[in-house]
C-alpha cells in the first residue's frame, strides 16, 4: 500500500546526520494492525477503516522510536486526529502545553504546533533538544509583531506593563513583562492592579478581555487567520440554519462574533465545555482538527457548521513527526541572551496564582 509524503519521512535525502536511525517498515502486517488497535479505537468515529492502513505504520514506527530516543511529543489541539490520538504524549492547549514542557524528563521533545510553541518549549528546555517536524509551520499572530515594535511601544507608553500573548517569538516574549494566553488572560492583566495595560499582538482576543475587566487595554492590530475570517453574519445565518445548536467560540473572534456566541473559552475551555455540556448540536468557531479530536472522544454530540483550517498546523503530519525523529530534524534552537528574558515572562504566567 503506497504511503504518504515519503520524501517527508527521509528529510529529502538527509539521512546520514549524526544521530540518524535505520528507516522502519512502512508496512501494513498483522502485527502493525495488532500494536495500533488501542490507538484506532480511539478515532474510529473521525478516521474511516479504509484510511487506517495509511497511518498505523506510521503510529508504530512513531511510538517505538520514542521509546529509543527517550522522546516525548506535545501536541496542541489543532493537531490532526492520527497525531492527537495517535503518537502524541501530551496534549493541550498553549498553556498546558507550556506547563508541561517544564515537568518532562524527555532527552528530546518533538513539538506538533507551530513554531512558537516549540520555542516556548526551548525557552523551558535549553539543556533539551526541542524538534519541530516543519520549521515553516508558523503563525499570523506571531509574524504581526517583531521585537523592535515592542521596544518603541515602550518608548511611546512608558510604565505601562506589556503582557503578551504566548503566540509570539521568543524575541517579543524577551521584551515584554508576561506572556498570556487565551485561557489565563483576564488574570493576566488584572495582575499588575494597575489601570491600563498593552495587550499583545491579538487585537481581538484584546477587546474581548477588555469587556470582561474594568483595566483599560491598549491593543495591536495582530489577527489569527483562523478566527478572523469569521463574521457575524455568518454565525446569524447558522443559527436561523440549525435552531437549537449551541454555538462555542474562540476569543481569537472578531468581538461581534463573540457577541452571538453561546459560549467562549479557550481551546481548553471549549472542550471542556462540550465534554460537561454535551450539547446535542454544536458550531465549533474555531479551528477544524479541533472539532475531529471533540467528535472522537464524543461521537454523540453532532458537530455541524463550517470551520477554517490553519495552514501551518497542517504542515505537521505523521510522515514529518516520524522523519524529525528519525534524523533529529527540525532542531529549534534559542539565543541564550534572548532564551533568559524571554523565560522570565513565561515563568511569570507560569506562577501567576489564579
Amino acid at each position: 500500500m503506497p504511503t504518504m509524503d515519503e520524501a517527508a519521512v527521509t528529510g529529502g535525502g538527509k539521512t546520514g546526520k549524526a544521530g540518524a536511525l535505520p528507516m522502519p517498515s512502512l508496512e501494513y502486517t498483522d502485527e502493525v494492525a495488532r500494536e495500533t488497535a488501542e490507538a484506532y479505537s480511539r478515532v474510529e468515529h473521525v478516521i474511516p477503516a479504509i484510511e487506517w492502513p495509511v497511518h498505523a505504520p506510521y503510529v508504530k514506527a512513531i511510538n517505538d522510536l520514542k521509546k529509543a530516543r527517550n522522546a516525548v511529543i506535545l501536541a496542541h489541539n489543532y493537531q490532526v486526529p492520527e497525531i492527537f490520538f495517535g503518537v502524541a504524549d501530551v496534549v493541550g492547549d498553549s498553556l498546558q502545553l507550556a506547563i508541561e514542557a517544564t515537568r518532562t524528563d524527555a532527552d528530546i521533545i518533538v513539538q506538533c504546533g507551530v513554531h512558537f510553541m516549540a520555542e516556548t518549549s526551548k525557552l523551558l528546555n535549553m539543556d533539551k533538544t526541542v524538534l519541530i517536524p516543519d520549521s515553516r509551520a508558523g503563525c499570523s499572530l506571531a509574524d504581526s509583531i517583531t521585537g523592535e515594535d515592542v521596544r518603541l511601544l515602550r518608548e511611546r507608553y512608558p510604565g505601562v506593563p506589556i503582557v503578551t500573548y504566548v503566540n509570539t517569538s521568543a524575541e517579543v516574549k524577551a521584551e515584554s513583562d508576561i506572556t498570556c494566553t487565551s485561557s489565563n488572560a483576564k488574570a493576566v492583566v488584572e495582575s499588575f492592579g494597575v489601570d491600563t495595560v498593552l495587550m499583545i499582538p491579538d487585537e481581538y482576543l484584546a477587546l474581548n478581555i477588555a469587556a470582561q475587566t474594568d483595566v483599560k487595554i491598549l491593543t495591536w492590530k495582530g489577527h489569527c487567520e483562523v478566527h478572523e475570517r469569521f463574521s457575524a453574519a455568518e454565525l446569524l445565518q447558522f443559527k436561523e440554519a440549525h435552531p437549537g445548536a449551541e454555538i462555542i467560540a474562540h476569543p481569537e473572534c472578531p468581538p461581534e462574533v463573540i457577541a452571538i456566541a453561546d459560549f467562549t473559552g479557550s481551546t481548553s475551555g471549549m472542550i471542556n465545555h462540550v465534554r460537561e455540556a454535551k450539547p446535542k448540536k454544536a458550531f465549533l468557531v474555531t479551528e477544524c482538527s479541533m472539532a475531529s479530536n471533540i467528535k472522537a472522544e464524543l461521537p454523540e454530540v453532532d458537530f455541524v457548521g463550517p470551520c477554517n483550517l490553519c495552514p501551518h498546523m497542517q504542515r505537521i503530519t505523521l510522515p514529518k513527526v516520524l522523519n524529525s525523529l528519525l534524523n533529529l530534524e527540525e532542531e529549534v534552537t534559542v539565543d541564550p541572551t534572548v532564551a533568559d528574558r524571554a523565560r522570565q515572562a513565561v515563568e511569570r504566567m507560569i506562577n501567576l496564582k489564579q
